[in-house]
């Protein structure tokens, strides 16, 4: 799931060697803080945060598989 969000995140971004994914982990659940350069937060949030919300239903379909549940933060 780490990976995916970091694939995802780098692939929309202007600079994607400050994109960062720190993983918490307990038993069913997997925390997922995002953080990108200040230039490139909007293009990961989108317009009424439909990329957000997009790449928030992507790795919580990933994290189904694995029997668990994601929650994806983007921190400023």
């Amino acid at each position: 799931m780490r990976d995916l969000l970091e694939y995802l995140a780098k692939s929309l971004v202007d600079h994607p060697e400050e994109v960062q994914v720190n993983e918490t982990e307990t038993d069913t659940t997997v925390v997922l803080e995002l953080t990108v350069a200040k230039d490139d937060i909007g293009k990961v949030i989108g317009k009424q945060g439909r990329i957000a919300r997009a790449l928030r239903t992507i790795v919580k379909a990933s994290a189904v598989k694995n029997g668990k549940r994601a929650i994806v933060e983007i921190v400023d």
